[in-house]
C-alpha cells in the first residue's frame, strides 16, 4: 500500500492530501516536500517544522505546499505513513527470504530493519512511524506500531505457520512497543545507537515471543 493510501487510511481523514498526486511531475514534487519536511524533522525535531520551513528548504512556493497540505500536521502525518510505509516494505521483503529458516531469525531480520531505520531515514528517530503525533480521538483502538506488529505477525504466522492466538497477539504488539521505546532510547543521545539498549531490546523481544511460539525454533 502506498504511503498516500496510508495517510488516508491508517492516519485518520485529517492527514488527507489537498490533492492526489496523479503525475509523475507531481509525485516528484510531493516527494521533494515531504524530503524536505524530513531534513527539518532531522536537524531540529517534529515539534519546530512549519509549513515555511518546508517551502523553504525544497525550495518551492508556499503555495506548493498547501496545494498539497493542509497545515503543518497533515505534513508531519504524510511523513509519519511514508515512513511506516517503507519500514514494512523493507520488512516484508526481508521476511520473504529464504535464509531465514525460523521466525526468531525473521524477527531478529525486522528488529535489524527498525534500528537501521533509525540510522539511515531522515527524520525517523524523532518522528518514526507516527505515534508522537497520533490526533485520533482517544482512546484509539489502533496506534501505527500496532500496525507494524499486526503485520509482521501476519507474515511469520503465514510463513511459519505458528499459532496466532488472542495472547500471542498482544505479546507480539507488547514486544513491538518495548522495540519502539527501547531503541528511541538507544538513539536519544548516540546518533549511531547506544549498544547497551540495543542489545536490551532484542533480548526483551525474543524472550517475550519465545514464551509463545518456542516450539517452532529449531
Amino acid at each position: 500500500m502506498p504511503f498516500t493510501d496510508l495517510t488516508e487510511v491508517q492516519l485518520g481523514r485529517s492527514a488527507q492530501l489537498r490533492n492526489e498526486p496523479v503525475q509523475a511531475r507531481s509525485a516528484a514534487r510531493l516527494e521533494a516536500l515531504l524530503d524536505a519536511a524530513a531534513s527539518v524533522v532531522e536537524e531540529l525535531g517534529y515539534e519546530r517544522l512549519t509549513t515555511a520551513m518546508v517551502a523553504e528548504r525544497a525550495g518551492a512556493s508556499i503555495g506548493t505546499v498547501y496545494r498539497y497540505f493542509p497545515d503543518r500536521i497533515a505534513v508531519l502525518q504524510a511523513l509519519a505513513a511514508r515512513n511506516l510505509d517503507r519500514v514494512l516494505t523493507r520488512i516484508r521483503s526481508e521476511f520473504a527470504d529464504d535464509k531465514h529458516d525460523n521466525w526468531l531469525a525473521a524477527l531478529t531480520a525486522g528488529f535489524e530493519i527498525f534500528v537501521d531505520a533509525f540510522r539511515t531515514e531522515p527524520g525517523f528517530r524523532s518522528l518514526r512511524v507516527g505515534d508522537v503525533i497520533d490526533l485520533r480521538p482517544a482512546p484509539s483502538p489502533t496506534t501505527f506500531n500496532s500496525l507494524i506488529a499486526e503485520e509482521m505477525l501476519r507474515i511469520l504466522v503465514e510463513r511459519y505457520g505458528l499459532d496466532e492466538t488472542p495472547e500471542a497477539q498482544f505479546a507480539f504488539e507488547t514486544a513491538i512497543e518495548v522495540t519502539d521505546s527501547l531503541v528511541a532510547r538507544a538513539f536519544a543521545r548516540e546518533a549511531a545507537g547506544d549498544p547497551a539498549f540495543l542489545n536490551q531490546a532484542k533480548l526483551v523481544v525474543h524472550s517475550i515471543m519465545k514464551e509463545h511460539f518456542t516450539s517452532s525454533v529449531a
